[in-house]
């Protein structure tokens, strides 16, 4: 599934291709994936809530798009343009079996494959974006709360394991596993604290990593796992150039010396420096 960075890549990429340019007819073709009734208009805005993108139409219609873990955008136009689970499809002649949804547009035609049926288009007016469900649920993203803000959310949820806590999206929106991991070791907590333990400077501490761990990645265009990639089909470079831990088991700290260890934390895999992040007694 892709974490904030990866989508925020996507809406970035896709920005340049779309924005104010007119769909013309929107083809279902599985039922699972689409939601609502197909708009057509000119599109005025591409936002972002957590890992959802939002395209904004100009007749007051509103597209929230989630990829999930195989869902796949191209564009293609003069030139093709991909983002999301990498594959032939990038390449290949669209429509195929994957393709889920065809969005027309009047410079090109932009194509919502998904392998596995987990991702989805829903249509909704744009009024109502952020009363929907899925979005209404969100929390702030670290760089619109305050440490006083999450420090609360933390002592609300004093039991909970601090690496839990940052990856439920109902307390801070954004981080998944790979951005848990740095910010952790960032700020220097190990990741079976309880959350409760966390003084409001660790919280502050926390949040400010957060925020550069995640910002970077962006700015690199993501991570690159074997799951999502650029809007013009090139991997993002987060993980060669500054993970410090994630994907980097058995390897030296480059802070301290120690080889980094993978654990599991609340059921996901998880990579810490034994000694930059002590264990809680």
């Amino acid at each position: 599934m892709p974490e904030l960075p990866e989508v925020e890549t996507v809406r970035r990429g896709l920005n340049q291709f779309i924005l104010h340019k007119k769909i013309t007819h929107i083809k279902v073709i599985c039922e699972k994936s689409f939601f609502g009734a197909p708009a057509t208009g000119k599109v005025t805005e591409l936002r972002r809530f957590g890992k959802a993108l939002i395209i904004d139409l100009e007749n007051g219609t509103s597209l929230m798009i989630h990829l999930r873990m195989t869902g796949q955008l191209i564009f293609d136009g003069k030139e093709r343009y991909a983002a999301g689970h990498p594959s032939e499809n990038f390449t290949a002649k669209l429509p195929n079996k994957q393709t889920r949804v065809i969005l027309e547009f009047e410079n090109g035609t932009l194509y919502f494959n998904d392998q596995r049926k987990f991702g989805f288009i829903k249509a909704i007016p744009t009024s109502e974006v952020e009363n929907d469900s899925f979005i209404k649920k969100l929390a702030k993203e670290p760089w619109v709360m305050t440490a006083t803000e999450l420090h609360e959310k933390f002592t609300k949820h004093k039991n909970s394991l601090i690496k839990a806590a940052i990856l439920d999206q109902t307390i801070i929106c954004g981080l998944g596993n790979i951005y848990a991991d740095e910010s952790l070791f960032m700020a220097k907590i190990h990741p079976e604290r309880k959350a409760g333990t966390l003084t409001e400077a660790e919280t502050k501490q926390l949040l400010e990593a957060a925020k550069t761990v995640m910002q970077k990645s962006i700015d690199s265009g993501g991570s690159t796992m074997a799951t999502y990639v650029k809007a013009d089909g090139t991997k993002g470079d987060y993980l060669e150039k500054f993970a410090q831990v994630f994907r980097r088991e058995g390897q030296p700290c480059l802070v301290c010396g120690e080889k980094i260890i993978k654990i599991r934390v609340a059921g996901r895999g998880t990579h810490l420096c034994p000694n930059c992040q002590r264990r809680p007694k």
